[in-house]
């Protein structure tokens, strides 16, 4: 499996208009082979920026290239930076592939 990230540095009173932009979107993802997961993820506030992340889980890193040079991929970005600036800065990518996953186990009955 590999997990691809981006990390967001969004700027603190443009908080809502970030994430109505993800949360209001048509990603595309569900149609591409190998996509497992998304997860929108909010984090700490910092004085300049509050961080957000967006964690995608692949069944393989050639998975996610592929979905990086579909079509679903350019439909998916196709208003990318059209709006004034949420961020401070690009988005930070970083990729992982898993090496070990743990899963909860049903208690016992």
């Amino acid at each position: 499996m590999y997990v691809a990230c981006n990390r967001f540095r969004v700027i603190p009173a443009t908080t809502a208009e970030f994430e109505a932009m993800w949360l209001n979107r048509e990603s595309h993802l569900h149609e591409v082979d190998g996509f497992m997961t998304f997860h929108l993820l909010r984090g700490p506030a910092a004085e300049d920026h509050v961080l957000y992340s967006s964690f995608t889980l692949w069944a393989s890193r050639e998975a996610f290239e592929g979905w990086t040079r579909s079509e679903q991929f350019r439909r998916a970005h196709a208003g990318a930076g059209g709006s004034k600036p949420t961020t401070i800065g690009p988005p930070q990518f970083e990729g992982f592939e898993v090496l070990q996953t743990i899963g909860a186990t049903a208690p016992a009955g």
